[in-house]
């Protein structure tokens, strides 16, 4: 009788590691497809080209700008104030303070671009996580998840960051804080959304027939078919956290001084409008740029794993 068990037990346990492999496999082939078909759609996307090769000069005009223009941004020579650009040696020209305009721009995109790394950075680790849990577990985990990102959903972006910074100091740490936070919420909102859609799908009932646990479950079967929405709207949000950036150095609630920053430039330059616009003009420009591309890198991705916007671009093409 005990062997009899034994062996039933046995035969249970293989079929169940068969069913667990054939599983694994399906998902894999499934993973494989639709990497190789993103690829060659991203390929020939123009948006995300366009966005990929400004992208590419403003992280290098970031990284490398400072290192060509000389990297001295604090040094003042009152004798070369207000310089026009292509002045010698001074290719965007000078401020107030007879600065570099050149090299404080470019340290400026190199401060946009850390808040924003470090913005996107939190946003997607904990609105994934937060997402994830919510959604699949659901009950009053999804309550409480939910109540707290609906409440910090509802605090604008600029309020809930000036509350930080008085609370905390100016810098841009409280920068990155608040505006990470808030960009934690809507990215936990939609991965809330897929998580429970995805909870739903043959692959996941399959799984959890097999009695894998639901970390297992949410690591290994859900986790990678959210990262695609969760990247695009977390491109979407590093514009914002660019943009929120120069509002908040703007208004001197940003980088502080001597740090230079793209809003902070603007701001300074304000006052000269009339006599030297190139001293708000050029910083304005490449926030622009740099909003711009990753707007387009974006727009370009959405198009690449949103399958309804292709279906509609289709029948709009049709027609």
């Amino acid at each position: 009788m005990t062997a009899a068990i034994e062996g039933a037990e046995s035969a249970v346990a293989a079929r169940r590691l068969a069913w667990e492999d054939q599983l694994l496999a399906l998902e894999e082939a499934q993973h494989v497809t639709g990497l190789q078909r993103s690829l060659s759609r991203m390929r020939h996307n123009r948006l995300l080209l366009l966005g990929s090769a400004l992208g590419v000069i403003v992280l290098a005009a970031g990284i490398l700008g400072p290192w060509i223009t000389g990297g001295d941004y604090v040094t003042q020579d009152f004798q070369d104030i207000h310089l026009p650009p292509l002045s010698d040696g001074h290719i965007f020209g000078t401020d107030a303070l007879g600065r570099d305009m050149a090299v404080r721009v470019f340290v400026g995109i190199r401060v946009s671009l850390t808040v924003a790394a470090g913005v996107t950075v939190l946003a997607l680790v904990a609105g994934i996580v937060l997402g994830m849990v919510a959604g699949y577990l659901r009950g009053w985990t999804d309550r409480t998840i939910g109540g707290t990102i609906d409440f910090i959903w509802g605090f604008p972006l600029i309020l809930l960051a000036v509350l930080f910074v008085g609370g905390m100091g100016g810098g841009l740490f409280p920068v990155i804080l608040a505006v990470g936070l808030v960009n934690t919420a809507a990215i936990a909102r939609v991965v809330r959304g897929e998580v429970l859609t995805l909870s739903q799908r043959e692959f996941v009932e399959a799984a959890r027939a097999g009695g894998y646990s639901s970390m297992r479950i949410m690591w290994r079967h859900i986790f990678p078919n959210i990262l695609a929405p969760a990247f695009v709207l977390a491109s979407y949000y590093v514009a914002v956290a660019v943009i929120a950036e120069a509002a908040l150095s703007f208004i001197g609630l940003g980088a502080q001084p001597p740090t230079p920053s793209l809003g902070q430039l603007v701001a300074d330059g304000r006052n000269f409008l009339r006599l030297n616009h190139w001293e708000s003009t050029i910083p304005g420009i490449a926030i622009v740029l740099v909003v711009l591309s990753v707007s387009l890198i974006g727009d370009g991705l959405r198009d690449v794993f949103d399958p309804r916007l292709r279906h509609e671009a289709k029948s709009v093409d049709e027609q």
